[in-house]
């Protein structure tokens, strides 16, 4: 354990999160003087290696924010379109992958969590009890849109308190069960594959999170019944700085991963194979509520 970082780790324990991420917050919407915009848009640039060549958009962003959830070009992903295709939500670093226990647990880094500290819900945690899940890690370099990996309905969208901790390196070594302290929004995702649920966890600086067919600058607290069908690659929600995405399926309808701990993985390339379930019972939802 070194010193120095236990000691960065505690700096941040004893900040107001909260207060520091509203008031980055502020600053990210603020509309900036163009010359200004370009001076930061270059020196993040270069600090963290971001490339904009595949972005709809390369320069004259209005603000921090429009810069950060930048979108990409038409066509610039292929989608892999396979029946059996589940495919990455996001850009980033596989943080960890595997599969849940009967009970619902699962590892990451030697911390024991349990579905429902992420899923907030008992009857969802239960539903992907001995199914799979992973973890994606989006850096500051990264792409911060996050898209279905599967074809759907998108039931229901669950906003979580929590707190607004860094999730890099810092964060997952010093404090146990990390995933679950932040605050989060988990998607359910009706699908052929029975029941999916796409979890986005806020992390430090702003933290704000952003999901299609809410139109509101973050998602209220408590469950919101959307209906809404998707398709795999559509548009799911965005990071106002952040964070990490964490998917869970089910047992029946999952088959395989194709991709390891540590992988870096891209919006729309497959990463795990799917089993057909009965259609009619995965999109009304019913293995996610049994």
């Amino acid at each position: 354990m070194s010193a120095f970082s236990y000691a960065a780790f505690n700096v941040l324990r004893a900040l107001p999160r909260k207060e520091v991420g509203r008031v980055a917050g502020s600053l990210a919407d603020l509309r900036w003087q163009p010359q200004l915009g370009r001076a930061v848009v270059e020196i993040y640039r270069k600090a963290y290696d971001v490339s904009l060549d595949e972005c709809e958009q390369q320069g004259g962003f209005e603000n921090f924010d429009a810069f950060f959830t930048r979108r990409l070009r038409d066509g610039v992903r292929p989608v892999d379109r396979a029946e059996e295709a589940i495919v990455s939500p996001c850009d980033g670093l596989v943080h960890a992958v595997g599969h849940v226990d009967p009970q619902s647990r699962f590892l990451v880094k030697g911390n024991e969590y349990t579905a429902v500290d992420l899923l907030g819900n008992e009857s969802d945690a239960r539903s992907v009890a001995g199914g799979a899940y992973t973890i994606i890690y989006l850096s500051p370099r990264d792409y911060h849109r996050v898209h279905s990996p599967v074809d759907g309905t998108v039931e229901l969208v669950r906003s979580l308190p929590g707190d607004f901790y860094p999730v890099n390196d810092l964060g997952t070594k010093y404090l146990p069960k990390l995933f679950a302290v932040n605050r989060r929004v988990s998607m359910k995702v009706s699908s052929p594959f029975g029941a999916v649920y796409v979890v986005m966890v806020a992390a430090m600086i702003v933290g704000r999170i952003t999901v299609s067919g809410i139109d509101l600058q973050d998602v209220p607290l408590g469950d919101h019944r959307l209906g809404a069908t998707t398709k795999r690659g559509d548009e799911l929600g965005i990071f106002h700085l952040g964070s990490t995405v964490v998917l869970f399926f089910e047992e029946a309808g999952f088959a395989n991963w194709e991709l390891e701990s540590g992988a870096t993985v891209r919006y729309g390339e497959r990463i795990a194979k799917g089993r057909l379930l009965d259609t009619k019972a995965s999109f009304n939802g019913d293995r996610g509520n049994r």
